[in-house]
């Protein structure tokens, strides 16, 4: 193992709440951010930082999984917007980061690292949290499934 793989908070801890893996990739549900309950990151199980050092196979992977993660979301939490990030500016381990968003939340139409335009609805952020337990099972079943556009 490198030193920067070493040193890697993605190689370290699951980097959320583990909703479904396989021996390449874990998708989670980032439970760090209050403001954002819908929040969920493709990970890479092995320490790589930038996409274009997957082969053509775990690329194209990788991209299913992002896909299927932002259906599951559009589905089931009908969020005005999906938005799909890869930085890894802090983390340099690849990660694709799929966060719904909703008209109310604090910073849109903003990135959610954006300053807050808005208090945060506190009904709305109940309401999403209390269907996360459904919503996992919904990716959970549709990344598991053989014939899933996942794979």
């Amino acid at each position: 193992m490198n030193a920067a793989a070493r040193a890697c908070h993605l190689c370290d801890d699951d980097g959320g709440f583990v909703v479904w893996h396989d021996d390449a990739w874990r998708v989670v549900r980032v439970v760090d951010d209050p403001s954002h309950p819908v929040f969920y990151r493709v990970i890479s199980r092995r320490h790589v930082a930038e996409f274009s050092e997957l082969a053509l196979a775990e690329r194209e992977r990788c991209m299913a999984l992002v896909a299927a993660v932002e259906r599951v979301l559009r589905e089931r939490a009908r969020p005005l917007k999906v938005n799909l990030a890869s930085l890894g500016n802090l983390v340099p381990h690849l990660h694709w980061h799929v966060v719904a968003r909703f008209a109310d939340d604090r910073q849109f139409p903003h990135p959610i690292w954006a300053p807050p335009q808005r208090e945060a609805d506190a009904a709305a952020l109940a309401a999403r949290r209390a269907a996360l337990p459904a919503l996992d099972a919904a990716l959970r079943a549709t990344l598991a499934a053989p014939a899933s556009a996942a794979h």
